[in-house]
């Protein structure tokens, strides 16, 4: 949007009635509260879903009474504390909603802030900590039970795994597929297992709901159809790719695979190079030895993707194998919102995007009919002492699931082994640390209160206490910040033996020794910092120009 067309566009909504629901105007002169600007957000996102609307807008620096004039506003003046408003934001509502835009408008009369909001996704409200908002006029409360309700409605649409294949017969399935299909219905259903025997392939199909009345659905053909069928699901695809790339990321090898994808999933499981993996553990000079991936996880990711891919988008399911992780993706929204909130939920998903083939699915003992397959992916690799699965949800459109077949700090693995007390939510958060992802508030709220960390966002790293049960202190001292006054008597000290210091010389005596949970930079901004108070306290004094100045004692 150029400038022009935002002035145009800010002007037209400060003449709009005052109970538009779905913009907010805020004076903002001092920095507004979180929490109410995320309630903003879930509101906002809620009513531009209800009303048809491509956003909803909150806007700072304009007068909310009529007539709206522009007051400007200082909110979040610099450019990283609107992006980190954005990374906080995420972390709070249920599928990752943030700004689709942050817009800064200059004007005579000051500066405005406009964030423009996405629409809350069809069938799902947008919560803002687990509780979706609305509003009535100006006032700002929770979503009425009809709203959430009309909302929700407009997740049911018709079901594309359910429709029929007009022309297609069950000559357009594979005999293979159909057998290897009725085994694991037995063995879902072992009371029918001699009942099944007796049934004609029809009779199978239906009573597995796999086919309607005799119909062949887009589903019958996804899992158990002809490679040649595939036409049938046109323009849409029914497709896996797997692809091997090296160290560097380049493409070494690929194959695809279509239906039937019952069939497809062992044939691609066959092509991931699952090598041995040894890692020693704390009470033993004997190396473990580990498979990379955990079987059933490889199936569960792919099983997953195959039922909750998009495939009226057109695309195909991709298993990419890279030297020592494996990453799953499928096109379509996570309907269930959050990752975190889906784990630890008391109940099944309310809806899903292929119902019929997710139900099919579950008859031929593909997927879990609660849906507790990817918390139990979570505690297979907890069990391995392995990273926890990474969901990455911030393309929207389309899914992405990591598995790591390696230790990525060993000083967690080793945790992990000796404190098996830990709750899975406590797990993922410290799987968070060790790969350096910021935590939400209660997250490392939660980690702090069992002393399973020390430092201060981002920059955290493992605790004492834990690093004394897991042979770490090494690691723990690097990463301990000393009291200011030691590193303040290290600098009076080395001027006192050697009567003057560069800041090279400074930077040499003190850098190794800062805590190892700080960056470079943030190194640098302490040492100066300590110089700084040295000089205020009289204790030391800078001598020649500012770029090239010694530093030497006061007295």
């Amino acid at each position: 949007m150029t400038p022009a067309e935002l002035k145009a566009r800010l002007y037209e909504m400060m003449t709009l009635p005052a109970e538009t629901e779905w913009v907010e105007f805020k004076e903002a002169k001092n920095d507004h509260d979180f929490d109410d600007i995320g309630k903003y957000f879930s509101a906002l996102s809620n009513e531009a879903n209800l009303r048809g609307k491509p956003a909803g807008w909150l806007i700072f620096g304009v007068t909310d009474k009529f007539p709206r004039r522009i007051c400007g506003t200082n909110y979040r003046l610099q450019k990283p504390g609107l992006d980190r408003l954005k990374e906080k934001i995420t972390q709070h509502t249920n599928h990752q909603i943030t700004f689709l835009e942050c817009h800064e408008f200059f004007d005579i009369q000051g500066r405005v802030v406009l964030f423009e909001i996405p629409p809350a996704p069809r069938g799902i409200p947008t919560t803002w900590n687990g509780i979706p908002y609305g509003r009535i006029h100006d006032s700002l409360g929770p979503l009425s039970l009809q709203e959430i309700e009309q909302i929700r409605r407009q997740g049911t649409p018709e079901d594309w795994s359910a429709q029929i294949c007009e022309s297609a017969t069950i000559n357009d399935l594979d005999p293979q597929a159909i057998a290897f299909a009725k085994q694991e219905y037995k063995k879902k259903n072992p009371k029918l297992a001699a009942e099944v025997d007796r049934w004609d392939d029809t009779t199978f199909l239906n009573k597995s709901k796999v086919c309607i009345k005799g119909t062949i659905t887009r589903t019958a053909i996804i899992l158990l159809g002809r490679n040649e069928s595939e036409h049938f699901l046109s323009p849409s695809v029914a497709g896996i790719t797997w692809v091997l790339k090296d160290a560097n990321g380049m493409e070494k090898d690929y194959e695809h695979f279509g239906p039937p994808l019952i069939l497809a999933v062992d044939q691609v499981f066959a092509k991931i190079r699952n090598l041995t993996y040894r890692y020693l553990r704390n009470e033993t000079l004997f190396p473990t030895e580990i498979t990379q991936y955990e079987s059933w996880v490889i199936r569960e990711a792919l099983h997953n993707a195959i039922a909750h891919q998009d495939y009226a988008q057109g695309g195909r399911i991709n298993v990419i194998e890279e030297s020592d992780s494996l990453l799953f993706t499928n096109l379509g929204e996570f309907l269930p919102g959050s990752v975190e909130e889906f784990i630890f939920r008391d109940a099944p998903p309310e809806h899903y995007r292929n119902q019929f083939l997710a139900t099919a699915m579950v008859n031929l003992n593909m997927i879990d009919t609660i849906g507790s397959g990817i918390k139990r992916m979570f505690t297979i690799q907890r069990r391995r002492s392995f990273p926890m699965p990474e969901y990455d949800l911030s393309q929207h459109g389309s899914v992405k699931v990591r598995i790591i077949g390696k230790v990525v700090d060993e000083k967690y693995t080793r945790m992990l082994m000796m404190r098996t007390d830990l709750h899975l939510k406590d797990v993922i958060a410290l799987d968070k640390v060790q790969k350096g992802k910021p935590l939400s508030k209660d997250e490392f709220k939660s980690l702090k209160n069992k002393h399973l960390i020390e430092g201060r966002r981002p920059n955290l790293f493992v605790s004492a206490e834990v690093a004394a049960a897991t042979d770490t202190k090494a690691d723990y001292i690097r990463k301990r910040a000393f009291n200011k006054n030691h590193y303040k008597k290290m600098i009076a000290d080395y001027l006192e033996e050697f009567n003057e210091a560069s800041r090279q010389d400074i930077d040499d005596l003190l850098f190794d020794k800062i805590s190892d949970a700080l960056t470079d930079a943030q190194k640098k901004t302490s040492i100066t910092n300590l110089l700084q108070e040295l000089r205020r306290d009289g204790v030391i004094k800078p001598l020649g120009t500012t770029r090239h100045a010694k530093w030497v004692m006061s007295k």
